[in-house]
């Protein structure tokens, strides 16, 4: 969904008109883009029948966070302010995280915001939901995705890191040097330090997190999923999308939480 808005913004910087939006006639998919809050986020990026708009949104579900428009530190603020009490509820239940999971939920979704305020220097979007991952993964998940329009990591750390790297600079090189080597746009260390952070949090939580950037992506990959660490030669992407998966806690045999 978010990947929608990001190809519709695109798309209208292209041409004179809006882009045009063709929806599914199933009611349950246009039941759930609009409890997800798709409707009202597309408007003004997409042309769409009128009737979608008031598609009935259904309830809400196991939606953490509807998809949030993120261009001010006032967006952050209350994308972290909306978050807090759903997320507690849906972490310790569905998850069977510690209360405190809530807190931490919030600070790692609260830099990635910042980080499209900082890096990307454009736009973007953000959205969490709760799934049952039942045939892929047979537990409950939380699902975060993070999209902006901007500059991408290339063009974000290029200025600073460039020339190290001569002709081997390019897009996977750039998200290998911040994913892995915790390298950012900032001269002096200990600044802009979110990502490794984040990548932190997710490998305590036994999570997945990727990003992607330009024509490459790099991921942190558990051992239940079998994605490559790195791609490259994608479509290019404008800007950057983080997608992180957090999964519930593996129980054994005897229905107790798992190594």
């Amino acid at each position: 969904m978010v990947g929608l808005l990001l190809a519709g913004t695109i798309a209208g910087r292209e041409q004179a008109a809006l882009p045009r939006l063709g929806l599914p006639e199933s009611h349950d998919v246009v039941g759930y883009l609009a409890r997800m809050g798709f409707f009202e986020a597309a408007r003004g990026i997409y042309d769409f029948d009128a009737p979608a708009r008031r598609a009935s949104s259904g309830g809400r579900s196991d939606v953490l966070l509807e998809i949030t428009s993120v261009s001010s530190n006032a967006d952050v603020h209350e994308v972290v302010d909306r978050v807090q009490g759903q997320a507690g509820a849906i972490l310790t239940s569905k998850l069977g995280y510690p209360g405190t999971a809530a807190v931490q939920f919030s600070v790692m979704l609260s830099e990635l915001c910042q980080n499209i305020i900082e890096h990307a220097d454009a736009p973007g979007w953000v959205a969490a939901q709760a799934y049952n991952w039942a045939k892929r993964l047979g537990r409950f998940v939380v699902v975060i995705s993070v999209m902006d329009v901007g500059r991408g990591f290339r063009g974000s750390l290029a200025g600073e890191h460039s020339l190290r790297y001569g002709d081997r600079w390019g897009d996977s090189t750039a998200l290998e040097a911040a994913f892995l080597h915790g390298l950012t746009r900032f001269p002096d260390s200990g600044r802009g330090q979110g990502i490794q952070q984040i990548r932190k949090q997710v490998r305590r939580w036994d999570g997945a997190i990727t990003i992607r950037s330009g024509t490459a992506r790099i991921g942190q990959v558990p051992e239940w999923d079998d994605a490559p660490p790195l791609v490259d030669g994608l479509a290019p992407l404008p800007g950057a999308q983080v997608s992180i998966i957090l999964p519930a806690k593996a129980t054994d045999a005897f229905g107790t939480g798992g190594a």
